[in-house]
């Protein structure tokens, strides 16, 4: 039997610690913070991170760098028989089109995951690969597994404030504007390759009650398990810990029959969006 390694990046939210308990690999996400280089979980904690970004810092995000990648892949094929390597979706960086082609020249040894996927849904992918790993599958077989399987999730987040999304380009200044004039809670959605709008709320609350009825109808219409026993169950948030922990009591009132795993979300995606947001997210269970 191949002995397989997963390996993922920091967008998938495993921590380094939490990776040594799961037995798979994180490559840490650099970051660029006033013009110098950090390391995800490395020499970058979450709380630094926030406290750059409340500063003012200007602060860049960077697909994991072409040496690290390959000396780490390298360095586990002396132990392992094969790699699958789940990076970020290929819709928000380059990273994984630049892992594919680095994988070429790994005579197969090397599975690149495209499967559309950031934060809680990538932490599942790995979660589900490591599973098809014990199993006995190959990289080959889990990569088809996992990208067949990409679209069959989902993610709601509710942005708190707009002032990073208008740092990023994302809307124009006058937009900002005028959302935070009207006290806006815009609620974005990961529904495959992009961050598109879904809708727009006038109060936190509100906007908790879109992305849950969301999530419903996606149980019910997108994946026919209206009851959610087909379904994995996350929610994320960015910074307010508490807040995070009140919207899990009221996700899981909504979802009685769900487990549900709660993380914080990439740093790659606060950048853009900024402290107290909250997602809620799903992805269907891969049987056994």
């Amino acid at each position: 039997m191949s002995r397989v390694i997963v390996v993922t990046d920091s967008n998938s939210g495993i921590t380094q610690s939490e990776a040594k308990e799961l037995g798979v690999v994180v490559m840490p996400m650099p970051f660029y913070i006033n013009g110098q280089m950090f390391y995800e979980d490395i020499d970058l904690t979450q709380e630094q991170f926030y406290q750059k970004l409340k500063e003012g810092g200007e602060i860049k995000t960077s697909m994991p760098l072409v040496g690290d990648v390959t000396d780490k892949w390298d360095e586990l094929l002396k132990e392992y028989d094969e790699i699958v390597y789940i990076p970020m979706s290929s819709g928000l960086s380059s990273s994984c089109e630049t892992a594919y082609m680095l994988s070429q020249d790994y005579d197969g040894k090397v599975q690149v995951v495209n499967n559309q996927r950031i934060s809680v849904t990538m932490r599942q992918s790995v979660l589900d690969a490591k599973m098809l790993a014990e199993q006995g599958k190959g990289a080959e077989e889990i990569k088809e597994i996992l990208e067949k399987e990409k679209f069959e999730s989902s993610i709601y987040i509710m942005v708190d404030t707009l002032e990073y999304l208008k740092k990023g380009g994302r809307i124009t200044p006058a937009a900002a504007a005028l959302g935070t004039l009207l006290k806006l809670k815009p609620v974005l959605q990961i529904q495959g390759e992009k961050l598109d709008a879904f809708a727009k709320a006038r109060t936190v609350k509100q906007a908790k009650t879109i992305m849950t009825e969301a999530m419903k109808n996606d149980f019910e219409k997108r994946f026919h398990s209206p009851d959610g026993e087909k379904m994995n169950l996350e929610l994320a948030y960015t910074f307010d810990t508490a807040a995070a922990e009140a919207f899990k009591e009221e996700v899981q009132a909504v979802f009685p029959d769900n487990e549900i795993v709660m993380q914080p979300l990439s740093l790659s995606i606060a950048c853009h969006i900024g402290p107290g947001a909250l997602a809620i997210a799903c992805s269907k269970k891969i049987e056994a």
